[in-house]
């Protein structure tokens, strides 16, 4: 094709007797945005790192404007005008954002490095800092140094790998015009999402893969959400939400008059008071940054709170520690949005991750001595999972972890994880495969409260509605349910009462079903304050530990 900036032709790559991606064959236009979609462990991260220099192809070949490339590294990619901006940043910290923009390319002099910086930011529309450290930046700043790197090293063809799965609507909207304005300036993108409507909105053709095979590549313009659901599946699927009648039971969780602190010493929630009942799902709606990851903070124990009182089943769990409030009776869950720099440990396996948070109270610690060195566990010929376990069991006698695999092998059942096995570390996991992990050992505990931070972050459709289908399973189960989203067409169909911040304040408590995206929007927006919803509701009893009976 001669107006081709990327050819892709029967390019293979396989994972021991895992194929990650099969005889693909795939073109990107010249200045056109081209979406990739599939399910979580479809390929598209090892496709695109193949483009990109991290994974060598086991079979095809790869044509850059025509001419055929060899790609064995980063470097190479770069040579030929390739950048990619991956799902996790690489970033170093303590740096600025210039330092880390010409970091290995040799450049000398950060007075002029500064001002290239600025020009890109210019020509393009970013709003970036050069002399601001990555400690001190928002997400979607970061994000903004990952995509001015690698234009500052030339990039003619960008691969964006989930860039809007950590930004708010307003900083989506941002990035999308940059990419309408790197497209007008010739540059060829692929952006990886699971976004349907942001695929309908940036995309000029759309690309479908499925268990690591090509599917096909349509335009944008003439097709729709659920066709391409159905091309992503293989069937099709009824995009509908369920929402069972909720069987209120008695309060379990109880905030009141809540005031924290951010992590800059100013206020994120103030004088907050609500509480969540046993067999119902309370959403939480606001901007991004209007205090919903402190208040999970907060009551999961890792926030210290300015005044107020947090109450679970009656009794008072504000200031004691994460463990202590997991192992009051029922534990209390709590998912949190950044789920690799705080939910799990990226470099241990599942199995070692499924019991790293409970493995004092879930049954996971035991008492009986280590086996012998010489023991019928060690001996040859026993498989790789019995020598594993052997090791552990000579140098962790304490930990029982044939248990956490049983039990992390039901959670891969259960969620249709992808992975090669129990042992693999969850940092080789697809980003929505990782998010599996986390909600699959929270669920595992059995809580009568799930504190959940934007659960189907980062993951496709039919893994999406598979997370609702467990929420309601636990609601119906009697658990009390905080649900942090920011899709609020999802909000309104799942979660029965939302609860909308602003500034950290309360505006308010909704039915959902008796409510519009339009209201939500308002009181979002802080123009709208319902205040004869105040106490009503959500509100807290006045002269009781526990709240009064909802309306």
């Amino acid at each position: 094709m001669d107006n081709a900036a990327l050819e892709l032709r029967h390019i293979s790559k396989y994972f021991g007797s895992v194929a990650a991606n099969k005889d693909i064959d795939l073109t990107l236009k010249k200045g056109e945005i081209l979406a990739l979609l599939g399910e979580n462990g479809s390929g598209k991260t090892t496709l695109m790192n193949m483009i990109s220099g991290i994974y060598y192809p086991d079979e095809g070949r790869i044509f850059v404007n025509g001419e055929e490339a060899v790609i064995s590294s980063p470097q190479d990619a770069f040579r030929y005008k390739i950048g990619m901006v991956h799902q996790h940043f690489k970033l170093i910290d303590i740096f600025t954002a210039a330092q880390n923009i010409v970091l290995g390319t040799g450049s000398k002099g950060i007075a002029h490095i500064n001002e290239e910086v600025k020009e890109i930011a210019e020509k393009y529309g970013f709003d970036i800092d050069p002399k601001k450290k990555i400690y001190d930046m928002s997400v979607s700043e970061k994000q903004t140094v990952e995509i001015v790197k690698v234009l500052y090293r030339g990039a003619d063809i960008l691969i964006l790998d989930e860039p809007t799965a950590v930004l708010t609507p307003q900083e989506t909207e941002k990035l999308f015009a940059v990419m309408r304005a790197m497209k007008a300036d010739g540059k060829s993108i692929i952006i990886i999402t699971h976004k349907l409507n942001e695929v309908m909105a940036i995309s000029d053709r759309v690309a479908v893969l499925r268990k690591g095979e090509y599917i096909g590549c349509v335009d944008t313009a003439k097709t729709g959400p659920a066709a391409l659901t159905e091309m992503m599946v293989g069937e099709k699927v009824t995009l509908n939400i369920a929402r069972p009648a909720p069987k209120l039971d008695r309060p379990l969780l109880e905030i009141r008059d809540l005031t924290v602190n951010n992590d800059e010493g100013s206020r994120a929630i103030e004088h907050l008071s609500f509480f969540i009942r046993g067999g119902e799902i309370l959403g939480v709606a606001g901007i991004a940054g209007c205090g919903q990851r402190e208040l999970c903070e907060t009551i999961a124990g890792l926030r210290k709170a300015e005044s107020g009182a947090i109450y679970h089943e009656g009794e008072s769990i504000l200031g004691l520690s994460p463990r202590a409030i997991t192992a009051r009776g029922v534990a209390m869950s709590f998912i949190p949005e950044d789920r690799l720099g705080m939910g799990l440990a990226p470099s241990m396996s599942i199995t070692d991750n499924m019991m790293l948070k409970n493995y004092q109270e879930h049954g996971y610690s035991r008492k009986e001595k280590a086996p012998d060195e010489n023991s019928p566990e060690n001996a040859e010929g026993k498989s790789f999972k019995d020598r594993a376990d052997a090791f552990f069991d000579r140098h962790c006698p304490f930990v029982n972890r044939k248990r956490a695999r049983a039990e992390a092998e039901r959670v891969i059942s259960e969620l249709d994880i992808v992975t090669p096995s129990t042992e693999t570390p969850v940092r080789r996991l697809s980003g929505g495969n990782v998010q599996k992990v986390l909600l699959g050992r929270e669920i595992l505990i059995e809580p009568n409260v799930l504190i959940t931070a934007y659960p189907v972050r980062g993951l496709d459709i039919n893994s999406s509605y598979l997370i609702y289908d467990i929420l309601n399973r636990q609601k119906e189960a009697g658990t009390g349910i905080l649900f942090i989203g920011e899709d609020l067409d999802v909000m309104l169909a799942l979660c029965d009462k939302i609860m909308v911040l602003c500034h950290g304040k309360m505006m308010g408590v909704v039915h959902a079903d008796k409510t519009s995206k339009e209201q939500l929007g308002l009181m979002m927006a802080g123009a709208l304050d319902l205040e004869e919803e105040k106490g009503k509701p959500m509100g807290v009893a006045k002269d009781s530990r526990i709240g009064e009976e909802q309306a």
